[in-house]
C-alpha cells in the first residue's frame, strides 16, 4: 500500500464503499430461534458479546445438518477511538513453535485474544507453528504471504489500531554489492526442500535439479534448519559472517542466514559466497501499491475474505469439501466506523453445531463487519480473557502459532 494510504492502511479496499448495517440477529437457523445476547465492558474501548441462538441441544447426528442450532458466538469489540491499549499478533518464543492462545495472551500481558493464523501443525514435527501464508510482527516480515489466492491478511497497526482486510503479495531477493548479481528469494522461514532427485547428494552444489532459497531469521527457531545444502549468514549490515557447505546454526541476534539446496546452491555462492549484498523484501496490496514496513505493523494469514465493502464475498466450495461444511470458526474484521471485531463461533458439539463458511460469512456480515477474513478455525478456534478461555473448543485447547491479542496499554517500539 501506498504511504499516504497507510493512513487508512489500504489493501485495496476502496474507500466509502457503503456497509451493511448489523441486523441485531444472526442468521442462522430457523426464524422463530430465541437469541440471546450478553455483552460486558472489559476495558474502556472494549466489550465482549455472547450470542447465544437456539436453546435446545442439537441431536449428536444432526450437527451438520440442523436449523434449530445452537450456536454459541463470542465477539470481541475494540474501538480505536476510545481504547487506551493495542492490538497486535504474537508469537510466543520462537517462531516455530506452537503454544495455547490462552498461553499467548498471558505470556503477552494481553487482557485478551484469538487464535489467528494457518499453521504447519502436523506436516512438520519440528516446525509445527510456521505460519501458511503471511506472518508479520512488529514490522518485521518472518513469513511470506503464499499466492494461494485463497489467503487473506488481517493487517493492524499496533500505533493507531487501525486494521485492514484483504490480499498481499510478496517478492524477496538479495543482490551482491560487488557484482550486482541478484538471486530471488523463494520463502522467509521455512525450511528448504531438498530436491527429490538430489536426496542422496551430500554436495548439493553437484544437483542438477532446482531446489529452494530461503531467508531464515533468529525469530525462527533456536537453530536454522539443517541437511544437505548450503547456508551463508550475515551480519545485520548484510556482511558475510561464515559460510556452510552443509545447513543448519545457531543464529545471534541481527544475523540472517541465507539457505540454498538444489542447483540454486550454486547461485547462492556466487552471489553471497563473500563480500556484502543487499536483501530486500517487498510486499504490495492487491492493487499492486506497496505496504511499507515499518514498526507496530502486524499481519496474520486467514484463509477466504467473508465480506468486502459489506457485501458476502466468500465463494462457494466444492461438494463434500469439509473446509466449507460446519466447523469451529474465528474470524477477524472490521466495521465501518474502524472498530475491530475478533470473533469465534464453537462447532462441532451438540451444545453449538458451527457454522458452513457461507454461514459465517453471514455472521460477519450480521455484525456489521463491512471487511472480514476466516481466520484459523476447527481445533484450533480460541478466544481468552485474562489467560483464560471463554469459548468451548470441544476439547483439549490446542496448541496454535500465533494469535491477535489486545494489550491495555499504548504499543512503545515492540512492547
Amino acid at each position: 500500500m501506498a504511504a499516504a494510504a497507510l493512513a487508512a492502511i489500504s489493501l485495496g479496499v476502496a474507500p466509502g464503499a457503503p456497509a451493511e448495517a448489523a441486523t441485531g440477529t444472526l442468521p442462522l437457523g430457523d426464524a422463530d430461534l430465541t437469541e440471546v445476547t450478553t455483552s460486558s465492558t472489559l476495558a474502556e474501548g472494549v466489550t465482549l458479546t455472547r450470542i447465544v441462538r437456539g436453546t435446545e441441544p442439537a441431536p449428536a447426528d444432526q450437527i451438520n445438518t440442523t436449523t434449530r442450532g445452537p450456536w454459541v458466538v463470542n465477539v470481541l469489540t475494540i474501538d480505536p477511538h476510545t481504547a487506551r491499549g493495542h492490538l497486535k499478533a504474537t508469537y510466543g518464543p520462537d517462531l516455530a513453535k506452537v503454544e495455547k492462545t490462552t498461553d499467548l495472551v498471558r505470556s503477552s500481558g494481553a487482557l485478551a485474544g484469538v487464535n489467528a493464523s494457518f499453521f504447519t501443525f502436523t506436516a512438520s514435527q519440528l516446525y509445527p507453528g510456521d505460519p501458511v501464508g503471511l506472518g508479520l510482527f512488529g514490522g518485521k516480515l518472518l513469513s511470506e504471504p503464499v499466492t494461494d489466492p485463497a489467503e487473506a491478511n488481517f493487517v493492524v497497526d499496533a500505533n493507531s489500531n487501525r486494521a485492514v482486510t484483504g490480499k498481499l503479495s510478496w517478492s524477496g531477493s538479495v543482490r551482491s554489492r560487488e557484482t550486482g548479481a541478484v538471486l530471488p528469494l523463494e520463502f522467509v522461514n521455512h525450511p528448504p526442500v531438498v530436491p527429490a532427485g538430489c536426496a542422496a547428494l551430500a554436495d548439493q552444489t553437484q544437483c542438477t535439479l532446482p531446489g529452494d532459497v530461503v531467508q531464515i531469521t533468529p525469530e525462527f527457531a533456536a537453530a536454522t534448519p539443517s541437511g544437505a545444502g548450503v547456508e551463508v549468514v550475515l551480519d545485520r549490515r548484510g556482511c558475510v559472517v561464515r559460510t556452510a557447505t552443509t545447513r543448519g546454526t545457531a543464529l545471534a541476534t541481527g544475523q540472517t542466514s541465507l539457505q540454498a539446496t538444489g542447483q540454486d546452491t550454486v547461485a547462492l555462492l556466487d552471489v553471497a559466497g563473500a563480500g556484502c549484498v543487499e536483501q530486500k523484501s517487498t510486499l504490495t496490496d492487491q492493487n499492486g501499491e506497496q505496504l511499507p514496513l515499518r514498526p507496530g505493523l502486524f499481519g496474520v494469514t486467514g484463509r477466504y475474505q467473508l465480506t468486502r465493502n459489506g457485501q458476502i464475498v466468500v465463494p462457494a466450495g466444492a461438494p463434500g469439501d469439509s473446509f466449507f461444511g460446519r466447523n469451529p470458526r474465528t474470524i477477524a474484521g472490521t466495521m465501518r466506523d474502524g472498530k475491530i471485531v475478533l470473533a469465534t463461533i464453537d462447532g462441532r458439539q451438540t451444545t453449538s453445531v458451527g457454522t458452513t463458511m457461507d454461514e459465517t460469512a453471514a455472521v460477519a456480515q450480521a455484525l456489521g463487519l463491512t471487511d472480514a477474513i476466516n481466520l484459523d478455525g476447527g481445533g484450533s478456534t480460541a478466544m481468552a480473557v485474562d489467560g483464560v478461555l471463554v469459548n468451548h473448543p470441544g476439547g483439549a485447547e490446542r496448541a496454535v502459532g500465533d494469535a491477535l491479542v489486545y494489550v491495555d496499554g499504548p504499543y512503545h517500539n515492540g512492547h
